[in-house]
């Protein structure tokens, strides 16, 4: 959510960066609200003022012995009035929090103009063995796209389409083994070298969660509703599935006064993660690239605001890391303002080579959000001096555990449609070097 005081103060400067962003912010009915609530808080004073003014000529009359019934009739009208103002202001401010909750983070001054994914800028590539052009050298035979191989090693939409439908998936055998890989190696790099915290958390979230970090009210369509909780939980919430652990793992610090000596926290873990895909307009609907339901490694990280533009590139070299020990080519790119996801104000997208379709595609997206997230969690740090304040929040895919598999059965394969295990993961395969067909 982004500060009150900012748009109270420089709305002009706000209308405008938020424009970057294709955004068109409700000016007129929030100058319209703040006008009406400054309106009744300044009534509100009067209204105390006159109480105050009143019981002081009151007490003055009972204390010569006069009649002061007058001025106790004028008196007991107040608190009436100062209720009826309290509801409106209530009622204007909840309307305010409403434009606020749907108005999206402001881009910092880094971050390149553009309407859309076309405005995004490369800010450099890792490429083992590149072509003329800067792009992975091709594979010596004609690439098959990772559906092709994958179902010859234990990828099975059939029976993952009959269980559930479609945008879903069924891993039997090495293709399960070697999903399984993947996450306990990058787990195990996050935890190990780049000190996170392995994490375990809940699947399902009530709405108040997922208001905090922002999948709620813009992204309801993007979840999936399991219903409310059970009659003993707490104001028996709405309930999600959760689209990415980010949510939960950063919301660990939701209503919570962080000591600023515990700071920076960085967590990390390993869950499956719902989306209904709403508004993907039926792309990518062949394999693994844009599922229901997918599993993905995720890293948190809650700083100083002093901080947090170090942790950003901080993160992008951890997301790298596992790229580069899997040994997978890849390019970063900076999103522009018209690209990045709502909550963030500088977003770098890891995007990784995928040979059949001869293009990059997105493996990883590493996000500031500044105080964005933390204004509505309520998240503060205490610093050694003053009143908390709020932390930065950051998060990352670390990564996408299908979208890494689909660049492994791509980059991997073999002529003979046999797929050769990156060395790094072969520990975690029983020291299998070459998974061939069932």
């Amino acid at each position: 959510m982004l500060d009150p005081i900012l748009l109270r103060k420089d709305l002009d400067a706000v209308v405008q960066r938020l424009a970057t962003r294709g955004v068109v912010f409700e000016r007129e009915t929030f100058e319209a609200l703040e006008a009406e609530r400054k309106q009744i808080q300044t009534e509100t004073e009067q209204l105390q003022a006159q109480r105050n003014a009143l019981a002081k000529q009151i007490g003055a009359l009972k204390g010569k012995g006069e009649d002061a019934s007058a001025l106790m009739a004028q008196s007991q009208a107040i608190p009436a009035a100062l209720k009826a103002l309290e509801e409106k202001l209530q009622q204007i401010q909840s309307d305010l929090s409403a434009i606020l909750m749907a108005t999206p983070n402001l881009p910092h001054a880094s971050v390149p103009l553009g309407a859309d994914e076309q405005g995004n800028v490369e800010v450099s590539r890792w490429v083992p063995v590149a072509d003329a052009q800067g792009n992975p050298a091709g594979l010596p035979f004609e690439a098959q796209d990772h559906v092709t191989v994958g179902e010859r090693l234990g990828l099975d939409f059939e029976t993952a389409a009959k269980l559930s439908g479609s945008r879903f998936s069924f891993l039997r055998g090495p293709m399960a083994r070697l999903h399984r890989a993947l996450a306990q190696f990058m787990l195990d790099l996050q935890t190990s070298e780049h000190g996170y915290t392995e994490c375990y958390t809940p699947y399902i979230v009530n709405a108040s969660t997922l208001l905090g970090t922002g999948q709620l009210p813009k992204f309801r369509e993007d979840m999936f509703w399991v219903g409310r909780g059970g009659e003993t939980d707490e104001g028996s919430e709405e309930q999600f599935l959760i689209s990415t652990s980010e949510i939960t793992l950063t919301s660990i610090v939701r209503d919570t006064i962080v000591p600023q000596t515990d700071l920076p926290l960085r967590f990390t873990a390993h869950t499956p993660c719902f989306r209904s895909e709403a508004g993907s307009g039926g792309r990518d609907v062949r394999g693994l690239i844009r599922q229901h339901q997918f599993d993905k490694v995720e890293m948190v990280q809650i700083t100083h605001p002093d901080q947090s533009y170090d942790a950003l590139e901080q993160m992008r070299e951890h997301a790298q890391a596992v790229l580069q020990k899997l040994g997978l080519p890849y390019r970063v790119m900076l999103l522009c303002t018209g690209d990045m996801g709502f909550g963030s104000t500088k977003t770098y997208d890891l995007e990784v080579w995928i040979p059949a379709q001869n293009t990059w595609r997105e493996i990883s997206s590493i996000s500031n959000c500044e105080s964005f997230q933390a204004r509505r969690m309520q998240a503060r740090f205490r610093p050694e001096q003053g009143k908390p304040e709020y932390v930065h929040t950051l998060n990352g895919s670390g990564l996408a555990v299908g979208r890494a598999l689909v660049a492994i059965l791509e980059n991997y394969q073999q002529a003979d449609g046999s797929l050769v295990v990156p060395e790094v993961l072969r520990p975690y395969m029983g020291g299998l070097e070459v998974l061939t067909p069932q």
